[in-house]
């Protein structure tokens, strides 16, 4: 599981690094892209351009794909946003042949005003669930307009499998590394999900002006209607989140219609004692701080990160979720499996069984 949670220390959640940043989205950079010992050079603009000459790359060590839009006319999709018709290539032959079908064409997220974008930012890591629960996630989020979803795995190599699921539920997205630093895998509490968190946000620095992002854990459970209320957040939203600690849920205290602290049933010193899911940062109020971050503090994660957006005071917290009074995400936790014992080649050669070993993630 990727959650943090308002947890204690011996929260088992995940954590990731973050990579290098991108270019501010104003600017266009140029990239190299190696492939079988040629090397080219593709021109690399902002995501928010609604140019018709535009070129996307993502690469990593074992698989790069490119999506080409030059000369064609930007259309709608079904998520409501302008999008160029594109192409899907496998640099290497590590990636769909390893699944045995060709790929499907995606298509490139261009934000428009209304209404207001969104930015999920989801961790994950490889385990036996993580297929299971990046499908749960990814067709929730097929419901929501206007939305890019990033997805940022603790690990040093893009995996086909993870390719592969985010290609056919069909969700803008970008798959994004960002393996933990080796000073804290040593460590017996690791700040699980911090890493790639701050990469989300790098992301977002370098290529959002406009609309709203949200920490969604892969393992969490959400109501579609929590996003389309979230997409307004002026500066900071927050509401409660569903099975967390003995009291059953984390949520912002109302009182007269204004916020008056918190319940949670771990407060443990935190200013914020809130739950990764409980709230949502305006894109421009993130910008307007560019120090904002968040700390590789155990357990003290969603509040290191919400004091780092000082100036911030109660009455700039939005109170969604019908002022507090629903809830509408809960933090939900998968059955842990074990990794799958290996296949027996030689007696099940030639059946469906290879194919299907092929698809299981093993830890």
């Amino acid at each position: 599981m990727t959650s943090s949670g308002s947890s204690p220390p011996s929260s088992s959640s995940t954590s990731l690094t973050s990579s290098p940043t991108e270019k501010r989205a104003a600017n266009t950079s140029k990239s190299l892209l190696t492939t079988a010992g040629a090397t080219t050079t593709t021109t690399t603009t902002t995501i928010r351009t609604t140019t018709t000459t535009r070129k996307q790359t993502t690469t990593s060590t074992n698989t790069t794909r490119t999506t080409s839009t030059r000369g064609t006319k930007p259309k709608a999709n079904q998520f409501g946003t302008l999008v160029h018709a594109t192409s899907s290539l496998a640099a290497t032959s590590a990636s769909t042949p390893a699944l045995g079908r060709v790929r499907r064409p995606r298509e490139a997220f261009v934000p428009v005003p209304e209404p207001p974008p969104l930015y999920i930012i989801t961790p994950t890591y490889r385990r036996p669930e993580q297929l299971a629960e990046l499908t749960r996630l990814g067709y929730t989020l097929k419901h929501v307009t206007n939305l890019l979803w990033l997805v940022i795995e603790d690990a040093n190599e893009t995996s086909p499998l993870v390719f592969d699921i985010l290609d056919r539920i069909g969700v803008p997205y970008h798959y994004l590394l960002a393996p933990m630093p080796a000073q804290y895998r040593i460590k017996r509490f690791k700040p699980r999900g911090v890493s790639n968190r701050n990469r989300g946000l790098a992301y977002i620095r370098a290529n959002a002006t406009e609309g709203v992002f949200y920490f969604a854990d892969d393992d969490n459970t959400y109501d579609v209607s929590l996003f389309e209320q979230m997409r307004y957040t002026k500066m900071v939203s927050m509401w409660p989140v569903g099975l967390v600690t003995n009291t059953g849920v984390s949520s912002p205290i109302v009182r007269d219609g204004k916020l008056n602290g918190f319940y949670d049933g771990w407060i443990g010193g935190r200013k914020y004692p809130v739950d990764m899911a409980g709230f949502a940062v305006s894109v421009k109020f993130l910008l307007q701080r560019p120090n904002a971050t968040m700390p590789f503090v155990v357990g003290y994660e969603e509040d290191g990160f919400l004091r780092s957006l000082k100036p911030l005071s109660n009455d700039d917290i939005e109170l969604l979720a019908n002022k507090c009074t629903e809830i509408l995400t809960w933090h939900t936790q998968t059955k842990k499996n074990p990794s799958a014992i290996a296949l027996n080649q030689t007696r099940y050669g030639g059946t469906n069984l290879i194919a299907i070993d092929k698809l299981l993630v093993r830890s």
